[in-house]
């Protein structure tokens, strides 16, 4: 693929393994995903027609393989198993919230201006990436089955072996944590 080079394909593999090691909770098996993602996109790099930027038609190819293992792990279950209680899903997030439930004036979300033109902006990106990264991992690992990998509720409460309320808090702090992130360093 003559469009990237080598600084470019190594910083890229890195994201890619960090992307698939948060879901996957496995080294090899991150390791062996993200290389077949990259041998079907330079095997089929004649069909990238550019429209997207190339990270992003390599992710929704990663995206596809991260699918595949764990729907396989879903049909032959590992024996080890995740911790149904969740550390921090017994009250709720008292530092956005006042006891009447509503917003804290220091956490209330703000206006972002055309929040549409965000999706082309590089530099959130980067600031998104990082943001994700600092999430705790049951948090991060949630999120990124449920925004990037696009699994059903249902998918990610059978492989994480969550209850659907579990998930639901998880999603909700991980959003939280996000839109405060970004709010402080975008």
């Amino acid at each position: 693929m003559a469009f990237i080079d080598t600084t470019e394909l190594d910083e890229l593999r890195r994201k890619m393994l960090n992307f698939a090691r948060s879901q996957l909770n496995d080294d090899a098996l991150a390791e062996d995903t993200v290389q077949e993602a990259l041998a079907g996109a330079f095997k089929n790099s004649d069909s990238f027609n550019r429209s997207s930027h190339f990270r992003t038609w390599v992710f929704a190819i990663l995206k596809n393989k991260i699918s595949d293992a764990l729907r396989q792990r879903y049909r032959q279950p590992e024996s080890e198993s995740f911790d149904d209680d969740c550390k921090d899903c017994g009250s709720a997030n008292d530092q956005y919230f006042n006891s009447n439930g509503h917003w804290q004036d220091e956490h209330r979300p703000q206006r972002w201006g055309a929040a549409d033109n965000l999706v082309h902006n590089e530099q959130f990106w980067r600031v998104f990436d990082t943001c994700l990264e600092v999430l705790p991992a049951d948090q991060a690992r949630a999120f990124m089955m449920r925004e990037f990998v696009e699994l059903s509720s249902a998918e990610i409460c059978e492989a994480l072996e969550l209850s659907t309320s579990n998930l639901h808090v998880l999603l909700h702090r991980a959003r939280l944590r996000l839109r405060d992130c970004l709010a402080k360093h975008w």
